[in-house]
């Protein structure tokens, strides 16, 4: 069972619809048992880190996300809000990758934000990619990012370079949208099933 979980983030559908394409049915919920008895779960999310944050804390979605032992794949808001910090509202998020999400600070006048269109990916070292995606392209959305880190496990050189993905554990985070990129973004989902 593939659950996604429901909260206020803005691209659920889109990536239901992805598994959809991949002939996977994947239940959208916020029930608590659902999401801790699923095989795989998506936390996905379009949207502003410390409300969204707050919002997990209320509903206790933090601790039940934190507890999950299944993989999760977090996808753009998702994996910043699997980070330790925000600066988009000065946000404490769930602490699962140590690291924190800056805003980009453009340094010339080309560097547009947010991040927004296709970028490659590199160096990538991680289940959730084989060799045949490295340099590959993937659609990104973001004024925020991570930085390289011991969990990056794909990398993307936007201003500067950064962690278009992260994986420590059985917790893997995209910070592209796989559910708008294409063939290559539906690969990656089927990697992170066949986890």
């Amino acid at each position: 069972m593939i659950v996604i979980i429901k909260y206020n983030a803005g691209n659920i559908f889109s990536v239901e619809h992805a598994f959809k394409r991949l002939n996977v049915d994947a239940i959208v919920t916020d029930n608590q048992e659902l999401i801790s008895k699923a095989d795989k779960v998506i936390f996905p999310g379009v949207g502003e880190a410390s409300s969204t944050i707050n919002y997990l804390r209320k509903n206790r979605l933090d601790s039940l996300i934190l507890g999950l032992k299944q993989p999760v794949l977090g996808i753009c808001l998702g994996m910043q809000l699997m980070c330790k910090h925000s600066q988009e509202g000065d946000a404490d998020c769930l602490g699962i990758f140590d690291t924190d999400v800056k805003r980009f600070i453009s340094e010339k006048h080309e560097d547009k934000i947010p991040h927004m269109g296709w970028n490659n990916i590199t160096s990538l070292n991680s289940p959730l990619f084989d060799s045949s995606l490295e340099n590959e392209y993937v659609y990104f959305v973001h004024s925020y990012y991570v930085a390289l880190s011991e969990h990056t496990a794909a990398t993307t050189d936007y201003i500067q370079p950064f962690s278009a993905a992260l994986h420590k554990d059985n917790f893997y985070a995209t910070q592209f949208h796989p559910e708008k990129s294409g063939s290559v973004g539906e690969k990656i989902l089927k990697n992170f099933l066949n986890i």
